[in-house]
């Protein structure tokens, strides 16, 4: 057993805030062992039919366990789980919840309230550097297994393993909360924007290879990102003629699921750059819970991997880089000349500690990735607004 404590204390951090905590996150990313280590906990899977049944009248439930803490694993599975979540939110401010599901709340009909401004919401994601720490293993192990413990600890890459979570996916995550009738077309699809993973997404290629319609795709590629299961990071611009401002770049949630389905059975040295950059998504991700992380190209080619706005500060132009050996950045060089009141960052795996880097003309930062979500969450999970 291993102890996730990161996760444990923002856990904690959020009930301080809110009676009712939402936790989101993929299958098999570790809800529930997550939820179990919760010292002093009521736990209730919500799968099992005898528990469904006790949970048929939310008020008198909620009036037995007064003032405890409540876990309700699995709460999709319940007719009207928002019902249930109200009601204790409004009317057992004292009861503490912890409810989880697979999709953003709201994401189906099933939701038939969000709750805003009764719940807080954390979204388990893969596997961070603090998990890969505490269990023991290597960001090599974590580039290619990923970052949902199973895999993560499994002696070799089971590819039965991969194909059984995306049926387990399609059968209790997007059936249930969906309805979706091509199986077929909709794995496709999601294969394919797995194999492709950080490239730009164009719907009617898409739709010619899974031989469906351009709308088809966009409703499947919204089901994917409320699932979480692939990360759609928009441009940012300002609107300027130079920029693209609509094309989206597509991200699969696991380095793992990316590795299996482009073949990588063992990393060559050019692997590892594609890797390192859907690691650091993920670990932005999951140190700042949101999603509003963009990228940036113009249209000569010039690209950003990411860019993070700051409300009244410039913005954070950052390079994500495997192995640093003096390189220039020309994305970052024409960003600043969009953007000359920008920090510029380079986020290597290597870099032991911060220092001045020449960028063309500009100077950027180049700095570890702790060290850089180290800056970022200001250690209180608030983004910091002055420069770096």
């Amino acid at each position: 057993m291993f102890s996730r404590s990161y996760w444990l204390e923002c856990i904690e951090a959020a009930w301080q805030r809110r009676s009712v905590i939402w936790l989101s996150g993929v299958r098999r990313a570790g809800k529930t062992q997550l939820c179990l280590a919760l010292p002093d906990i009521d736990y209730f899977d919500c799968e099992l039919p005898s528990v469904r049944r006790r949970l048929a009248d939310p008020e008198l439930f909620l009036r037995d366990l007064a003032g405890r803490r409540v876990v309700l694993d699995e709460i999709h599975r319940l007719p009207d789980p928002s019902e249930l979540l109200k009601i204790a939110a409004d009317h057992f401010p004292g009861t503490r919840v912890l409810a989880t599901g697979s999709s953003t709340l709201g994401a189906s009909a099933r939701f038939r309230d969000t709750l805003t401004g009764r719940k807080e919401n954390l979204w388990l994601t893969p596997m961070i550097s603090m998990d890969v720490t505490a269990f023991g293993g290597t960001l090599e192990q974590r580039l290619h297994r990923g970052g949902l413990p199973p895999f993560f600890v499994a002696k070799e890459a089971d590819e039965r393993g991969y194909q059984e979570w995306l049926d387990a996916y399609w059968a209790r995550d997007i059936q249930e909360l969906f309805r979706l009738e091509k199986r077929h077309t909709f794995l496709k699809f999601l294969e394919l924007l797995l194999v492709q993973s950080g490239g730009m997404y164009e719907a009617t290629r898409f739709a010619r290879e899974c031989e469906a319609s351009r709308p088809t795709m966009n409703n499947y590629l919204a089901v994917l990102e409320a699932t979480h299961v692939v990360h759609v990071v928009r441009p940012f611009s300002h609107r300027r003629a130079a920029e693209i401002v609509a094309a989206p770049k597509v991200y699969g949630f696991d380095t793992g699921f990316v590795c299996m389905w482009r073949g990588w059975r063992a990393l060559r040295p050019e692997d590892h750059g594609a890797l390192w950059e859907h690691y650091v998504l993920n670990e932005l991700h999951a140190r700042l819970q949101n999603r509003e992380i963009r990228y940036w190209r113009d249209k000569q080619g010039h690209e950003v991997d990411f860019v993070i706005e700051r409300r009244g500060a410039p913005p954070l132009a950052i390079e994500c880089k495997w192995r640093y050996r003096g390189d220039d950045f020309p994305g970052l060089t024409a960003f600043a000349r969009h953007y000359p009141e920008a920090s510029l960052l380079v986020v290597a795996a290597d870099a032991e500690d911060s220092r001045t880097i020449r960028c063309g003309s500009n100077e950027a930062k180049l700095i570890s990735l702790d060290a850089l979500i180290g800056f970022l969450t200001r250690g209180d999970g608030t983004v910091a607004t002055e420069s770096l």
